[in-house]
């Protein structure tokens, strides 16, 4: 008996010295590629950070990328000195803009997702390509005809002529889509049709939850997307006071010869950056793809 189960069992394939090779120098190209290419997008904010804390004396004359002459606290009270501390309020504007903006566009991608995804009707094809063939335009070809209809409204100038336009995610709808279709199960959505539940309680109580991580995504993408957006604000809105960041630091920047010096500048655009990784701090503990397992047992 022993002599037969020595026989029959199965013998492990022993990987080759060429197999190991090939394997050990993929992973050494992709280490590589993804070195180079974190290394690209840490240098320009390493940069900002240590330029953010020198003396505006030492800007040009020390070490780029390193520190020296350490003022941080005196470059934060300039940048919120100036002009009558109006960076606080181009701040403010950029957290209604975003805030308000991705948590709208985020709800209403979850709603037309689901809706596209799980419910069957006549045209829902065609209203998803429409809706796939507007993520692939440029947002900026929105930007004129978007000025051209908010000032026929008069709308222009004011917080509608930016928060409205951000709303709209066409990616939002694809990603929601997308995601409600592989994730959320057709059992628990009949199950509680069975219970007596409505199509709003289940998909409250049931799908938003399994969407979790694509809608954190939804929010952040489009968070992004409102805090760096330049265009849009430029063309909507002239009154400093309504401008968010991006517009009034650029505006900070060109007219460095009448007064603005290079460290308020560079210490705004830093504390500009702050939000960004604070959102991808807290919102990257939703990105998890088990939310979903168990759901059907």
């Amino acid at each position: 008996m022993t002599a037969v189960a020595e026989r029959t069992e199965p013998t492990r394939a022993v990987p080759s010295r060429q197999s190991r090779n090939v394997s050990f120098s993929g992973r050494a190209g992709a280490f590589i590629v993804m070195a180079f290419f974190a290394i690209y997008t840490l240098v320009p904010v390493w940069w900002l950070l240590v330029s953010a804390t020198k003396n505006k004396a030492y800007l040009f004359t020390t070490n780029g990328l390193w520190f020296s002459h350490f003022d941080l606290w005196g470059n934060i009270r300039d940048v919120f000195s100036q002009q009558n501390g109006i960076f606080a309020i181009w701040a403010l504007n950029s957290v209604i803009y975003c805030v308000g903006g991705a948590a709208i566009s985020t709800f209403l991608s979850a709603m037309a997702g689901y809706a596209l995804a799980k419910f069957k009707f006549r045209g829902r094809e065609a209203i998803f390509n429409v809706i796939l063939a507007a993520v692939l335009v440029p947002s900026v070809m929105f930007a004129l005809p978007l000025y051209l209809m908010f000032s026929e409204v008069h709308l222009v100038n004011t917080y509608w002529a930016v928060l409205l336009p951000s709303i709209a995610s066409p990616f939002g709808v694809y990603l929601s889509r997308v995601y409600a279709s592989s994730s959320v199960p057709d059992e628990l959505l009949e199950a509680g049709r069975l219970d007596g539940a409505s199509e709003a309680r289940i998909f409250w109580r049931v799908a938003m939850p399994i969407m979790s991580p694509a809608l954190a995504t939804v929010f952040l993408y489009q968070f992004v997307a409102i805090w760096n957006n330049y265009l849009l604000p430029l063309l909507m809105l002239n009154n400093d006071t309504l401008q968010p960041l991006s517009v009034g630091l650029a505006n900070w920047r060109a007219r460095l010869t009448e007064g603005i010096p290079y460290n308020v500048t560079i210490t705004g655009s830093f504390l500009a950056v702050i939000p960004l990784i604070i959102a991808f701090s807290i919102l990257q503990k939703y990105w998890r793809s088990e939310l979903a397992a168990g759901g059907v047992k």
